[in-house]
């Protein structure tokens, strides 16, 4: 079973990878378990948007069958522009495919550790071949859901080790408070009481601290701006640009640029990094 912020994931990047690559279809799913374990190398579509039917949801694709399968298998993209009459792909799902109209359709593993998590489709209704700025767009979007979900597992295995937190403090606990700072970060821009707003935001620098061993303020971190911790503390809790933003009430854009912008100071290359970052300088619980 996936996780429901997991499966909020592949809908947010489903709904961006429309946006980017003007695709009318776009489908996919995660493998269940951690990195695949348990699933046997199957995926289960499990959300769609811009379909016409429901034939494709739910139907569950095998490792090397049919071009998401191919995909899996390869652990690459993979686009066919008339599927019906492929060569390059096996045909288990033309009845499905068929059902639903598609004919040019491209396929974009989710990797995380080099482990197949899942994969996005996108699909047209007509015989085309799609061009390098489809698929560049497409990765972006799995490339999104990669990070989540990898910064997602770590703060899962930090819970699980009982390691995220203050001593003493429960996994569940913890997990409590990280998901309190959130929702209040996200809460304060839309408090037009400045004095209000400003004593929301010192409770969520207290949540902050208190991550630090004895709870101290420990030494001043990086002069990170209220949005640039805003963005920050939605990745944290695994969101991807898209989702942060419509947290937030920002574009998609405004949100990578803060993101790139905190990951600069703290001196970070990538998400997980940056969010690691953040909380040893206490920005974050």
């Amino acid at each position: 079973m996936r996780a429901p912020e997991d499966a909020a994931e592949i809908r947010s990047a489903l709904l961006g990878l429309r946006r980017s690559t003007g695709l009318p279809v776009a489908f996919g799913g995660l493998l269940p378990g951690a990195g695949g374990a348990g699933g046997g190398g199957r995926l289960r579509i499990a959300e769609l948007t811009g379909a016409s039917t429901g034939v494709l949801r739910g139907l569950e694709i095998r490792s090397g069958n049919g071009l998401g399968g191919r995909t899996m298998a390869l652990a690459r993209p993979c686009a066919v522009a008339d599927y019906p009459v492929a060569r390059t792909i096996s045909h288990e799902y033309d009845a499905a495919v068929a059902a639903e109209g598609l004919r040019s359709v491209i396929a974009v593993p989710v990797v995380v550790r080099r482990a197949v998590r899942g994969v996005l489709y996108g699909a047209l209704r007509r015989p085309l071949a799609l061009g390098d700025r489809v698929l560049d767009a497409a990765v972006a979007a799995a490339r999104d859901v990669e990070q989540a979900l990898a910064v997602r597992d770590e703060a899962r295995a930090l819970l699980a080790a009982a390691a995220g937190g203050p001593p003493g403090a429960a996994p569940g606990a913890w997990e409590t408070v990280r998901e309190a700072h959130g929702a209040l970060r996200a809460l304060a821009p839309r408090i037009a009481d400045e004095a209000l707003r400003g004593e929301l935001l010192a409770a969520c620098g207290l949540l902050a601290s208190a991550a630090r061993p004895g709870g101290g303020p420990g030494r001043p971190g990086p002069a990170l701006t209220a949005r640039e911790k805003d963005v920050l503390s939605c990745v944290a809790g695994g969101a991807t640009n898209a989702a942060a933003a419509q947290r937030l009430g920002l574009r998609p854009e405004t949100v990578k640029s803060y993101l790139r912008s905190a990951m600069r100071k703290l001196g970070a290359h990538t998400r997980l990094e940056a969010v690691t970052a953040a909380r040893r300088a206490g920005v974050l619980p």
